[in-house]
């Protein structure tokens, strides 16, 4: 009688969160990776080529993952906060020493299922972290020095590790993880302003110890046309894709610039450019909607959660998203230097939807625990 009445309340237990899911985000969730499972299946010429069987068994397993990670009690991710991102430092460690090099840039680890790009997982786990160190902290405290110093070592450190790989674009993406939870927290205004201040004072000296590519990088952008065949290529054909696009686009597995192979790389961080070609303005703008309902349910579940720690947790993933969208699609319209940022779900990269579905599925417990307190 009671094996059966513990089986009872753990299947009522299951059905009762099961009924807690946020759905209008769950639907967004598997629409966006439809969409990007189309646009996969167009950069292999409209044939399930390499890509489109890659990413699609990356969708169907991370998305798994984000359902067992839902379910899980929202204490348990704030326990591990300050673990999850040790570990990863230490992964960070492991790659700088052993890890996989390729096209100069040392980013990943060969798991034999996956090569693991930890610089990813960091921009989640400094999320998870910082939200603990803020979690417990009186509003007085802070903006104390201890404070500051601490969650800027937090901050800096594993943006060294990723710097040294060399990866730039990924350390500047962890920094603004991290930096999202410092404005959420509550540090006054006027440390953003001296940051900025000094960055800007220092960009001059920052730009010298910059990459001959990473240089190179920043010239084009200022004037794409200086190597129109060379450096300024790709940022010149993915602003011609986009903008032969038109109102309505060319149609899908229509677009020119991509089947004819004008377009490189189009299947990562160039991702929007081929969409937008066979999808037009009214296609991009699709995209952008299911993206602001993702972000704004990922605040209203903030909104809703009890604990501080899972409201800094929503508030600050939802930022980092919204960042991560918008300097993407910045890039390959040629309004910022073109830097490693993927588009969430839409981009091919396992390592980068590993951690999108996992800070998903954090948001999810949330969302199913939302009246549970931390202490």
């Amino acid at each position: 009688m009671y094996q059966q009445s513990r089986l009872n309340q753990n299947s009522s237990n299951f059905f009762q969160k099961l009924k807690d899911f946020d759905y209008v985000l769950l639907f967004c969730i598997l629409l966006l990776g439809c969409i990007s499972l189309g646009t996969m299946y167009s950069t292999d010429g409209g044939e399930i080529l390499f890509h489109t069987k890659s990413h699609f068994v990356k969708l169907i397993i991370f998305t798994f993952m984000m359902f067992i990670i839902s379910f899980i009690n929202i204490k348990f991710w704030f326990l591990i906060g300050h673990i999850s991102y040790l570990i990863v430092i230490g992964l960070l460690i492991w790659t700088y020493f052993f890890g996989i090099k390729s096209s100069g840039s040392q980013r990943w680890i060969d798991l034999y299922f996956i090569n693991l790009q930890p610089s990813e997982l960091m921009k989640i786990c400094i999320i998870l972290c910082l939200a603990k160190f803020f979690h417990r902290k009186k509003l007085e405290n802070v903006n104390s020095i201890y404070t500051i110093l601490t969650s800027s070592i937090i901050i800096l450190l594993p943006m060294g590790l990723v710097i040294v790989q060399p990866d730039l674009g990924t350390s500047v993406l962890i920094a603004i993880s991290g930096i999202a939870v410092l404005w959420f927290a509550g540090i006054n205004h006027k440390y953003f302003v001296y940051t900025m201040i000094t960055f800007l004072i220092s960009l001059p000296f920052i730009i010298s110890f910059l990459q001959p590519y990473q240089k190179l990088r920043v010239l084009t952008f200022l004037n794409p046309d200086r190597d129109p065949l060379g450096a300024g290529y790709q940022i010149i054909q993915s602003k011609i894709a986009v903008g032969s696009g038109g109102i309505f686009g060319k149609g899908f597995l229509k677009g020119t610039q991509s089947y004819l192979e004008f377009l490189p790389e189009k299947h990562t961080d160039f991702i929007f450019t081929l969409f937008s070609e066979e999808f037009g303005f009214v296609g991009s703008a699709f995209l952008l909607l299911i993206y602001a309902v993702i972000i704004f349910r990922i605040i209203a579940i903030g909104l809703s959660s009890r604990s501080y720690f899972a409201k800094l947790f929503c508030y600050s993933f939802g930022a980092a998203i919204f960042v991560y969208i918008t300097i993407n699609m910045s890039m390959v319209l040629g309004l910022l230097p073109i830097v490693g940022s993927p588009l969430p779900i839409m981009s091919y990269g396992g390592s980068s939807m590993l951690a999108t579905m996992a800070g998903f599925g954090i948001v999810m417990s949330a969302k199913i625990h939302r009246q549970q307190s931390i202490a």
